[in-house]
């Protein structure tokens, strides 16, 4: 079959593009290089990827299973290049890195020692803000997003996961009860987010099978409000494991309705201009993230 890494990355291009216009755009050829290196690969494969209509593009069934590992053979090898560029180089120079508060209080903070110690001519400059931000406005190296991705223009690095718990401290359950069903929460103070309202989509089934959405009894903007405002018997939150890790082993908060959890797991990527004047620093501390979080993330 023999299809090249050049055809993978023109069909990713066409898919994040919307159009093979704007796909050769972006890859620097032509719409006739565009379009032939589609039907290339769709020979070689033997299927349709895209249906053309007269407004645009649309993902057949096959197209969307092979994006889908597409993706993961040119992240695969985008990361190999970084671990042989920081292996090549001496990063050094000025790095900025913007993370949530709660990633930067609870995973970034704890792990720069050692990485200084790994790379001591990089100068570090951390920002924390709580929604996504213009990289190149803020002057942002590399940012640290948790979720779904939506911005395709930027280069974009699994470095772990993360698993989403509904939990409460013992004193607000031994004054309220346990639930120990879905329905039980009707009767429970919930803390949840002002905004995105799909943070407060919880890991539990909801009507037609999806996520419960909850209402909050109390909202906050940032994570670390409400993990405060559990701590301190204010309700039952859902937060995800990587700023709840001390607390679930210390005993300062417990997990409920652990039977019904549906085991979601937030994503944590590592985002990115491409930038060859930087790339051995990026890649350093990028990699250095997704070395220390590991396979399994923050469940311990």
């Amino acid at each position: 079959m023999n299809i090249t890494l050049d055809e993978i990355q023109n069909f990713i291009a066409v898919v994040d593009t919307g159009s093979i216009t704007s796909a050769a755009q972006q890859l620097d050829q032509t719409v006739s290089a565009a379009s032939r290196t589609l039907g290339r690969l769709e020979q070689k494969l033997k299927t349709t990827l895209l249906r053309r209509t007269t407004r645009r593009l649309e993902l057949t069934e096959e197209g969307e299973a092979f994006l889908e590992k597409a993706r993961e053979i040119v992240a695969a090898v985008e990361s190999a290049e970084e671990q042989m560029a920081t292996r090549q180089a001496r990063p050094a120079g000025r790095l900025r890195v913007d993370a949530a508060s709660p990633f930067m209080l609870h995973v970034v903070v704890p792990l720069i020692a050692g990485y200084r110690e790994r790379y001591p001519d990089v100068e570090l400059e951390l920002h924390n803000s709580e929604g996504y931000i213009d990289l190149l406005e803020r002057r942002t190296d590399v940012a640290l997003r948790i979720g779904r991705l939506k911005d395709s223009t930027l280069h974009a690095r699994l470095i772990g996961t993360s698993r989403v718990r509904c939990l409460a401290s013992p004193a607000y359950l031994a004054r309220h009860g346990t639930p120990r069903k879905v329905a039980d929460l009707g009767g429970h103070s919930l803390l949840g987010f002002t905004e995105p309202e799909s943070l407060n989509d919880w890991p539990l089934p909801g009507p037609a099978r999806q996520p419960l959405h909850i209402r909050p009894t109390i909202g906050a903007s940032s994570g670390e409000t409400l993990r405060q405002l559990a701590l301190e018997g204010n309700g039952i939150v859902c937060l995800s494991d990587f700023m709840t890790r001390s607390d679930r082993e210390t005993g300062a908060l417990v997990e409920v309705l652990a039977k019904q959890n549906v085991e979601y797991r937030q994503p944590i990527h590592a985002v990115y201009y491409r930038n060859t004047a930087i790339s051995a620093r990026i890649a350093s501390f990028v990699s250095y993230l997704a070395e220390a979080i590991g396979e399994d993330g923050f469940e311990r």
